[in-house]
C-alpha cells in the first residue's frame, strides 16, 4: 500500500490545530475530553487524516482510561505498530498503516480473546455511522 505524504503545512490546511497535534506530531489529547470516548453508535472508525479504515465499532469498549478503546482492529493491515521509549516508559505506539498518523497506543490489558486494549485519540478519528441504522 502506497504512503500517502504530505507536507506539514499541507496538514496543517487539513486537521483542525488539535488534530494535528496528535497526528502528527505525536501529542495525547487529555483523558475523557475527546468527542468518541463514550460514544457507542454503530460504524466505522477512519484515520482523521486519510480515511483509512481502522476500527469497527463492535470492538469498542469502555476501558475506564478516558480514550476510546478497541480490542482489534478493523484489519490486521490497517495500523503499524511501533516501540514507543517516551517519556521514559516503553510502549507500543500505534499508527495509520497509510498515512503514518499517531493513533495512540496499544496495551496486552485488554478483554479476552484478543487481550488487547487500543487506546486511540478521538482527535485521530473520523466515524462513519452504520446505514443500517
Amino acid at each position: 500500500m502506497p504512503k500517502i505524504k504530505k507536507s506539514n503545512d499541507e496538514w496543517k490546511r487539513y486537521l483542525n490545530d488539535t488534530s494535528f497535534k496528535v497526528t502528527r506530531e505525536g501529542a495525547t489529547e487529555r483523558p475523557f475530553s475527546g468527542q468518541y470516548n463514550q460514544f457507542y453508535d454503530k460504524g466505522i472508525y477512519q484515520c482523521i487524516c486519510c480515511g483509512n479504515e481502522l476500527f469497527d465499532s463492535s470492538k469498542k469498549f469502555d476501558s475506564g482510561t478516558g480514550w476510546p478503546s478497541f480490542d482489534d482492529p478493523l484489519s490486521s493491515t490497517s495500523l503499524e505498530e511501533l516501540e514507543d521509549r517516551s517519556y521514559g516508559m516503553t510502549r507500543v505506539e500505534v499508527r495509520c498503516i497509510s498515512c503514518s498518523a499517531h493513533l495512540g497506543h496499544v496495551f496486552d490489558d485488554g478483554p479476552s480473546p484478543t487481550n488487547k486494549r487500543y487506546c486511540i485519540n478521538s482527535a485521530s478519528l473520523k466515524f462513519i455511522k452504520s446505514k443500517n441504522e
